[in-house]
């Protein structure tokens, strides 16, 4: 999967929004104000996923290419290393995975208005 695509997938999402608001060339991706993926525009190597701690472990441990988020909380976040063996379902089901964890952490409201959209 390349950026576009990728980028395609996450904006299908309900309210998701897209960034660069720490340089020109990290996008991000939100959902109710709050990042749930990012990645290099420039150089597409990987892509940061929130993930549940107790399954961002189990990840590390079962996939070479899945390692602790890079530049983010290490409990919470894992870095998807793209090119390197991970395939196209696992990349949208971990990056489902982050969203979904997002969207739920939204206060009620918000997350009721995103339902509208689905």
């Amino acid at each position: 999967m390349n950026i576009e695509d990728y980028r395609d997938y996450c904006l299908l999402k309900p309210g998701v929004t897209e960034e660069t608001p720490f340089d020109d060339d990290t996008l991000v991706f939100k959902v109710g104000g709050k990042i749930f993926a990012l990645t290099s525009i420039s150089q597409y190597g990987s892509v940061n996923l929130k993930c549940d701690p107790e399954r961002a472990v189990q990840l590390r441990e079962e996939f070479d290419y899945v390692l602790p988020g890079y530049h983010m909380n290490k409990k919470h976040w894992n870095t998807v290393v793209i090119g390197s063996g991970v395939s196209n379902a696992q990349l949208r089901e971990w990056t489902d995975h982050s969203y979904d964890l997002v969207r739920a952490s939204l206060p009620r409201g918000v997350r009721e208005e995103l339902a509208k959209d689905c």
